[in-house]
């Protein structure tokens, strides 16, 4: 695993950007952070693992939702500061509002409007709605 970790520039906080892109459409579907022990989790199990800023905690995708992210392969940017992992999305949602992705919102010259529905109400997934 230290050859895993040793490339990777973690920034002041030990942190990555990730990037979860499905490996069969190309779309991406997310982007959140992870730590060492996130990266090391994700590497050695095959499924997605992230660091909650907000939480302060390391989580694997779809612990409460079960949303997971199987991960098919890590790729590690020129500079070492973001990783991408091609990865198929379990019941097509990644995003905690229900849809298919986290950008679901779309520049049309002069508003954001939302461009896909929602797959799956929030409160039916968690059983609450996210803050």
């Amino acid at each position: 695993m230290d050859e895993l970790l040793n490339a990777v520039k973690f920034d002041e906080k030990g942190l990555v950007c990730a990037i979860a892109q499905d490996a069969a459409s190309g779309r991406v579907l997310m982007v959140a952070w992870m730590n060492a022990e996130a990266l090391r989790k994700t590497a050695e199990t095959g499924f997605a693992h992230y660091y909650s800023r907000s939480r302060r905690k390391q989580w694997m995708k779809g612990e409460e939702s079960g949303h997971t992210q199987k991960v098919h392969e890590l790729r590690l940017d020129c500079d070492g500061d973001a990783v991408v992992m091609l990865i198929s999305q379990n019941g097509g949602i990644a995003c905690h509002t229900g849809r298919e992705s986290c950008f679901y919102r779309r520049w049309n010259g002069s508003a954001w409007e939302t461009a896909d529905a929602v797959l799956k109400d929030e409160a039916e997934i968690y059983g609450h709605t996210h803050p």
